[in-house]
């Protein structure tokens, strides 16, 4: 689909995902098609953008379309004195060393599917993602559509599903859902309904995760996990999931609110990195 500034949105799959083409990142966005990008946004839920080239300024400018960018100072790339990590909102997905300590999070292996900050109060609206470093295969970021994996659920489960909420613990550290200990009281934790409206579309969707989801509010632990883990498996379902290949210089934007996101493995030895920004509802 050609919109009327010329901006092409090429579906990505069947299920979610489209490919933007014309759009020059290097170059501020015209206002026109700002709104262009708001409404794909929306509708395909993950937006890849061909854009070999972006340096973190024009990434940040970016993400500004579609909130409140996390990012501290003037948006910079910079690292506090001491630190190995950027700000708060701005960091590496990357297993890249500097004099032997990680220069990013979650360097290796395979992560289970989640929803970004969703073991905060205020979880991010959506996430970008900009592809510098690639491994020879694997590495690829799943998404999975959990609007379409609502509407799927028979009357009855909606209806056992209405007013649920959720307990959300999370250990940064972790890709793999038993590498988070819930009963350690330091980790960020958060209460959330079940099943979300999304804030543009105004559709209901399923929000849990298996790495992140850890119990149902006032439900005995038994019926819980049997619960979760039934959701769990429906939400992973193949005809829910586009499984997006990275290629140098892509920047990837996904909508926390509405899908989830999981990592494959890659070849051990082989360097991945990718520069993230987070972007959170408007205050």
């Amino acid at each position: 689909m050609t919109t009327r500034t010329g901006v092409e949105f090429e579906p990505l799959s069947p299920v979610l995902g489209a490919r933007v083409r014309g759009l020059d990142l290097k170059r501020p966005i015209p206002s026109a098609v700002q709104d262009e990008l708001r409404q794909a946004f929306s509708r395909y839920g993950v937006l890849c953008v061909p854009a070999p080239g972006v340096d973190i300024d024009d990434q940040i400018r970016y993400a500004s379309v579609f909130g409140n960018v996390d990012a501290e100072g003037n948006g910079q790339l910079r690292f506090a004195e001491g630190e190995k990590r950027p700000k708060r909102g701005v960091m590496f997905v990357s297993n890249l060393r500097e004099n032997g300590e990680l220069v990013g999070v979650l360097p290796d292996g395979e992560m289970h599917f989640h929803s970004d900050g969703a073991h905060r109060e205020r979880p991010y609206r959506g996430t970008t993602l900009y592809a510098l470093i690639l491994p020879s295969r694997g590495g690829e970021t799943k998404f999975a559509n959990l609007t379409a994996a609502y509407e799927a659920l028979d009357s009855g489960m909606k209806k056992r599903l209405e007013g649920l909420q959720g307990r959300f613990v999370y250990d940064v550290r972790a890709t793999l859902r038993h590498q988070t200990d819930e009963s350690d009281d330091a980790l960020s934790t958060a209460t959330h309904p079940l099943v979300r409206m999304h804030s543009d579309t105004g559709k209901p969707a399923l929000y849990l995760s298996r790495l992140m989801t850890r119990s149902i509010v006032g439900m005995e632990k038994p019926e819980s996990d049997a619960l979760l883990a039934r959701l769990f498996d429906h939400c992973e379902e193949p005809r829910f999931v586009y499984a997006h290949s990275w290629t140098l210089g892509d920047l990837l934007l996904w909508d926390n609110r509405c899908l989830n996101h999981a990592r494959n493995d890659f070849p051990a030895g082989e360097q991945r990195h990718l520069r993230r920004v987070t972007v959170s509802d408007p205050s």
